[in-house]
C-alpha cells in the first residue's frame, strides 16, 4: 500500500508561482511513474505532468514551459513548481503514483484569481 500526501495549493493571483508536493509512505518505489492531475468542476481529470523513474518527464501542452516536474526519491517526494499561473490552472490537483497498482492523493486546491 502506499499512501500519497500534497500540500503547497492555495490562492494566488494571475502570474504567480505554486510549489505543490506529494510525499508518499508506505512500499513506495522509486521505479514507480509519479504524476499530477488535475480536475476543475464540471470537466474530466486531466494529467498534467509525469516523471518515470529514470527521471524523463511529460507534460500536457498547456502547462509546458511555465511548470517543472520533479522528484526526491530519498525523501520519496515529487514536487510540481508551477509558474506564470493562469485562472484556467484553477483545479484540485492529485497526486498519483503507478507501480503495480494505481495510488491517489486526497488533493490540493490551487485556485488562480485573475
Amino acid at each position: 500500500q502506499v499512501h500519497l500526501v500534497e500540500s503547497g495549493g492555495g490562492l494566488v493571483q494571475a502570474g504567480g508561482s505554486l510549489r505543490l508536493s506529494c510525499a508518499a509512505s508506505g512500499r513506495t518505489s522509486s521505479r514507480y511513474f509519479m504524476g499530477w492531475f488535475r480536475q476543475a468542476p464540471g470537466k474530466a481529470r486531466e494529467l498534467v505532468a509525469q516523471i518515470a523513474g529514470g527521471s524523463t518527464t511529460n507534460y500536457v501542452e498547456s502547462v509546458k514551459g511555465r511548470t517543472t516536474i520533479s522528484r526526491d526519491n530519498a525523501k520519496s517526494t515529487v514536487y510540481l513548481q508551477m509558474n506564470d499561473l493562469k485562472p484556467e490552472d484553477t483545479a484540485m490537483y492529485y497526486c498519483h503514483a503507478l507501480g503495480s497498482r494505481s495510488y491517489w492523493g486526497q488533493g490540493t486546491q490551487v485556485t488562480v484569481s485573475s
